[in-house]
């Protein structure tokens, strides 16, 4: 019985200690950003939004959600899951999908005739400041402007507090649908010291689209 009472207290010590070491490595992250303006990968998609996320680490896995909301009613709510290896290398996949005010776009309905959904493979490459991605999308949608096999590519370099891309891509990215350069342009972020303990930071974007040939300016709080 003695030994039976040792052995039981002996596991129940061990599992205590393997999840105390797993919840020190997993965490939860809550946050949330306003823009002046969304922009996505060159893209104008609204005007100023709340883009609030919900992400769970646990080593180099991560999944989570992500959301847009804007003052003009566009609105995205996101799933994402991916790993991040120990050389650099990250592959995930995105769910995007794009309720509506109006009660259409059913989140069920991921038929490429009426459905919101883009399914996207993303992968991503990062060696010292240097950072490329590529992107892949499964499935036309024709509720999201997907069509099916959409790329987008990516390039990066930080520099400091300074970041410079430059991006392209075909389908739902470019006009004639086929491969366009259409996310050029540099992004900088500054800490504002708020209080003495609390920094908040701001990034400013300026991005060109050479395919529509457009200029955005872009402002960001992250909370």
């Amino acid at each position: 019985m003695k030994m039976k009472t040792v052995v039981a207290v002996t596991l129940l010590c061990s599992l205590w200690s393997s999840l105390s070491a797993q919840e020190e490595k997993s965490k939860w992250k809550a946050g949330i950003d306003l823009v002046s303006s969304y922009v996505w990968r060159g893209l104008y998609l609204s005007n100023a939004a709340v883009q609030p996320s919900l992400v769970f680490e646990s080593g180099g896995f991560s999944a989570g959600a992500w959301g847009s909301a804007s003052f003009d009613g566009v609105m995205e709510a996101d799933l994402f899951v991916g790993y991040t290896f120990g050389f650099g290398l990250s592959l995930g996949v995105t769910d995007y999908y794009f309720p509506s005010l109006e009660g259409g776009n059913d989140y069920f309905d991921i038929s490429k005739e009426s459905g919101s959904h883009i399914f996207e493979l993303n992968g991503s490459y990062e060696i010292s400041r240097l950072r490329f991605s590529a992107n892949w999308v499964l499935n036309e949608s024709r509720g999201a402007g997907s069509a099916g096999g959409d790329k987008y590519f990516e390039v990066a370099y930080a520099i400091g507090n300074i970041t410079l891309f430059a991006g392209g891509g075909d389908g739902l990215q470019s006009l004639s649908r086929d491969l366009k350069l259409t996310n050029i342009g540099i992004s900088a972020t500054k800490e504002l010291q708020i209080t003495p303990s609390f920094q908040l930071p701001v990034t400013c974007s300026a991005i060109f689209n050479p395919d529509r040939e457009r200029l955005y300016l872009v402002a960001a709080l992250a909370f």
